[in-house]
């Protein structure tokens, strides 16, 4: 598709210097980004860096992205009508649509352009896989599994021993995520 082929305000990614139109957001999608949010903005307030949900990010003419949700800790990157530069952490949540978008191009974008957080949320099986950049490569730090209550009484010895309930997010010392929290209200 060609960006002309597009509505002025049609919502869109160039990934890869191809324009790639933009679904609309199903309820689980549209909750988890909305806790996410939240979760961010509590703990940010009042420090350096900021949260924006759904904010445009150029990273270089080919690649213009709308992450669901992003950290900015250098305020100089951030204008009126996107972020020019590199994100902190990025929160991409995983639809049928854009599954592999955001786990092949959007992930080689994501390590080339040095993001030192990236989240892969899945609605589908209440999961976030963690990674964090190292040596210019993100490498996955972990991958955390959301149980309800009835799911983990479930669970063997073992897999309880496994299980993790929160994500330390690497920006902050003391910043610390609960998955309850991430996925609160979904279905």
């Amino acid at each position: 598709m060609a960006y002309s082929d597009l509505a002025y305000n049609e919502p869109h990614e160039i990934i890869n210097g191809k324009v790639y139109p933009m679904s609309n957001r199903r309820y689980n999608h549209a909750v988890i980004s909305s806790n996410i949010s939240n979760i961010f903005e509590r703990y940010l307030d009042g420090k350096r860096c900021e949260a924006f949900n759904q904010f445009n990010v150029f990273f270089d003419e080919d690649n213009h992205y709308v992450p669901d949700e992003v950290i900015i800790c250098n305020p100089d990157i951030v204008e009126e009508d996107a972020i020019h530069g590199t994100p902190d952490l990025v929160v991409e949540i995983l639809s049928k649509s854009t599954a592999i978008k955001d786990r092949m191009d959007k992930f080689v974008i994501y390590e080339k352009f040095g993001v030192k957080e990236y989240w892969i949320v899945d609605p589908f099986i209440k999961s976030v896989e963690v990674y964090l950049l190292k040596d210019g490569k993100l490498q996955r730090s972990d991958i955390y599994q959301y149980y309800t209550d009835e799911e983990y009484n479930e669970l063997t010895k073992l897999q309880k021993a496994d299980a993790k309930f929160e994500i330390k997010v690497s920006l902050y010392d003391d910043f610390v995520v609960q998955l309850k929290d991430i996925f609160k209200r979904v279905k």
